[in-house]
């Protein structure tokens, strides 16, 4: 519950932030009357992000298992790529976000109607479906076996919480060191997209694509049950698996031993020598008479 807890408030955020930049540019530019363009392009996105997590639940049940194991797998996979695109992009362009999203409002003010309609959908869509296919893959990772209910509740408040924040952002009530909240909640989210991969490869053993199904690296399930409190909470937050075969482990140990370093050398090397927080604007409040 508390990795998906964390995915849905990291990736809540990102969307709720470009919200409130786009909001705030508009507000105050005295340009309100553009506000609905924004809205609609927003509703749309948000609409079709759900329609695709529906798409993703309810969509392969009546597949054979050996169909929705490969569909499970091939989209586990395809989620982890998406999620460590995501988690570099935001490391390089979480100080400069506000600045390039004003120049694509000016930009798009100044043509057709729908152009504000689509600016402000293309940069919610692009987050809602990376979200709507990450929090799938690792809800189905930690749900296996037992109920989904805990890993659905913990997205779902991560996601209000991000929409809280996102507002408190715009009220101008709310300032975090975003590069910072962004590096390490990104370091939280290899560890998570590593067992997602597992997961995956797993999933592909299962459909018969993959071999070493039961070649098993290690087996700890007589220390560790999996439907104990203590295995429930290790496979919630790490998707970790009391019996891993080699092929997950390799997997598993490969990710992070090339992403996490080169996650932290981008970190490191992208620290600017202003240290500023960077916020969002917030809306002037008028002058009381």
């Amino acid at each position: 519950m508390l990795g998906n807890f964390l995915i849905g408030l990291r990736e809540g955020l990102e969307a709720s932030l470009v919200v409130a930049i786009l909001i705030a540019y508009l507000v105050k530019s005295d340009r309100r009357q553009l506000l609905p363009r924004i809205w609609m392009g927003v509703g749309i996105a948000v609409a079709l992000s759900l329609a695709f997590g529906a798409l993703l639940t309810f969509g392969p049940r009546s597949l054979t298992f050996e169909a929705q194991e490969t569909i499970g797998g091939v989209l586990s996979i395809i989620a982890v790529g998406f999620v460590t695109w995501m988690i570099f992009w935001m490391a390089k362009h979480a100080r400069g976000l506000s600045g390039e999203l004003h120049g694509q409002i000016d930009k798009a003010a100044g043509g057709a109607w729908f152009g504000l309609v689509l600016v402000a959908f293309l940069a919610v869509a692009r987050e809602g479906l990376e979200t709507a296919l990450f929090l799938w893959a690792a809800t189905q990772t930690a749900a296996d076996g037992g109920s989904a209910t805990g890993p659905i509740l913990g997205a779902a408040i991560g996601l209000a919480v991000a929409v809280i924040m996102g507002w408190a952002f715009y009220k101008g009530a709310l300032r975090i060191n975003l590069s910072r909240f962004f590096a390490w909640t990104g370091g939280f989210l290899i560890i998570v997209a590593a067992g997602v991969l597992a997961y995956g490869f797993h999933d592909l053993q299962e459909a018969g694509i993959l071999p070493g199904l039961n070649n098993l690296a290690f087996d700890v399930s007589h220390i560790i049950e999996p439907g104990s409190f203590i295995g429930t909470v290790l496979k919630g937050i790490f998707n970790f698996s009391p019996q891993t075969t080699w092929v997950e482990a390799v997997a598993w140990l490969s990710y992070v031993a090339i992403v996490m370093p080169l996650f932290i050398w981008r970190i490191r090397s992208g620290k600017p020598k202003d240290t500023s927080t960077p916020t969002v604007e917030a809306t002037p409040t008028p002058a009381k008479s």
